[in-house]
């Protein structure tokens, strides 16, 4: 007996999908005749899972180096870099404060 799964885009829900090959990895590439987006059912890349973004940050304030953060999560350097450069634009990590001296 065969069980397949309801496949729905994630963007607009739609169930009218055409199969589009296949991801270097082997995943099934899927394309929405709704929304015309390309699509996999899976992310294996760890970057964009869940909750990454908010781990970089966390391991910054605990003073991990970008390498080490890297190599922990099996993300890029670059990424990290990427995801800090793009949060200090919007949440400042640190706030700098400067004293007032007196003459």
């Amino acid at each position: 007996m065969i069980h397949s799964e309801a496949i729905h885009c994630p963007y607009c829900h739609s169930n009218t999908l055409q199969k589009n090959g296949k991801s270097c990895t082997g995943e099934q590439r899927w394309h929405c005749k709704e929304c015309k987006k390309y699509f996999q059912r899976s992310c294996r890349y760890n970057a964009r899972k869940q909750g990454i973004r908010d781990t970089i940050i966390e391991m910054t304030l605990d003073s991990s180096g970008v390498r080490d953060i890297g190599r922990v999560l099996k993300i890029s350097k670059d990424t990290v870099v990427a995801v800090l450069k793009k949060n200090a634009r919007h949440e400042p990590l640190f706030h700098h404060q400067t004293r007032a001296t007196t003459v």
